[in-house]
């Protein structure tokens, strides 16, 4: 899969919406204001269904919070629920959502089949479909609103890259990679091998393998690589993790074979514990996505979307993302990401992503003092 830009998005200056500090849980999920005197929503009703909890704590502790409140700001009613990666039950919510009346339907699922169908059911009713940071391949919806995740993966390749420029020839990588029914995870491989290939076409890195990892599954993420280190004697200079939650267990083998903090290993969502692992040196680096802007670009587009303003929605959603598998191309709000080592976990903290009190923790403390977390 590509994704490519066709103008530049300059949306976070035009998105400033009043949005509470994230990672409190704090949406009912089951409505929200009925305040119609703000914002463009004059009071519609827009669901929205996230994946899962088990693989990544963004979608409860981040996601669902800034959505709820980025709606409300744009005068919109949602009601945000959470799938638990049940296939059927993301189906189940969305025939509930479309029964109710949405005006539109914001929509990040377990995987693209479930989406493609859910997104056909819903524009059947005329509800307008937002894919939300996942693209559903082979679906019909007509906006994403997401990260540039090619981007993404050619940021936690340069980080490993950056890790290893000092190593000897043919240092040895293992990628864990995403679930291969998740497009982002494509995505996110695509970017990686983009910096990676010609070092491993050089021979200044050898690839010992790489594994996609079947939703996302962390406890699975590790067996499978424990499985390969052993196999190839363990021997490993370098890991590519797909996210956080990946590099977590990753990192548990890594410390039953003393290598922890000798090995550097990637990440992305820069979570609480991913930032943690990358204080104390165990993680190498991980990705930093705004949810913040994701959150408030998707309310933003589901405002003009509910009062039918499919040309200032159009205007807002000026990339697109080839969705080969559809032969189409999707109107897209693609943001930026930054990639985060150790000297730049504060800018995480400064921008309110998560706060210093859940990072700087018994064993980190010391070392957020002096980089002045706070």
């Amino acid at each position: 899969m590509r994704s490519k830009t066709l103008a530049s998005i300059a949306v976070t200056a035009g998105l400033a919406l009043a949005v509470s500090a994230c990672g409190a849980n704090t949406s009912s999920g089951t409505g929200g204001s009925t305040d119609t005197n703000s914002g463009s929503g004059n009071g519609a009703k827009v669901g929205v269904i996230l994946p899962e909890t088990a693989t990544s704590a963004r979608w409860e502790g981040f996601d669902k919070p800034l959505l709820e409140a980025a709606l409300k700001a744009e005068g919109l009613v949602p009601d945000i629920q959470n799938a638990q990666g049940d296939v059927q039950k993301f189906s189940t919510l969305a025939d509930g959502m479309i029964n109710a009346g949405v005006k539109v339907l914001i929509i990040a699922t377990p995987n693209s089949e479930v989406g493609a169908s859910v997104a056909k059911k819903a524009q059947a009713q005329g509800i307008q479909v937002i894919d939300y940071d996942r693209l559903n391949t082979g679906g019909s919806s007509s906006y994403y609103v997401s990260f540039d995740n090619v981007k993404v993966g050619e940021l936690q390749g340069q980080g490993l890259a950056d890790a290893l420029k000092d190593k000897p020839q043919g240092a040895n990588v293992i990628e864990i990679e995403g679930a291969p029914t998740d497009n982002n995870a494509t995505l996110f491989a695509q970017g990686q091998k983009k910096v990676l290939q010609p070092l491993y076409d050089s021979g200044k890195l050898k690839l010992v393998q790489s594994q996609p990892i079947d939703n996302w599954d962390n406890q699975k993420g590790g067996q499978v690589f424990e499985q390969i280190l052993t196999s190839n004697g363990g021997k490993v200079d370098g890991v590519v993790a797909a996210n956080d939650g990946l590099a977590g267990a990753v990192i548990t083998i890594l410390k039953k074979v003393g290598l922890n903090g000798k090995v550097p290993v990637t990440g992305q969502d820069a979570t609480p514990d991913g930032l943690q692992a990358v204080l104390r040196g165990d993680q190498y680096m991980t990705v930093f996505k705004p949810i913040k802007e994701e959150a408030e670009a998707a309310a933003k587009l589901a405002g003009l979307l509910a009062k039918g303003d499919t040309a200032g929605a159009d205007k807002l959603a000026s990339g697109t993302t080839k969705d080969d598998k559809g032969n189409r191309d999707v109107k897209s709000v693609l943001l930026t990401s930054q990639l985060i080592t150790k000297d730049k976990v504060k800018s995480v903290v400064d921008a309110g992503f998560v706060k210093a009190s859940e990072i700087c923790v018994a064993d980190t403390q010391a070392i957020c003092t002096e980089l002045g977390i706070k």
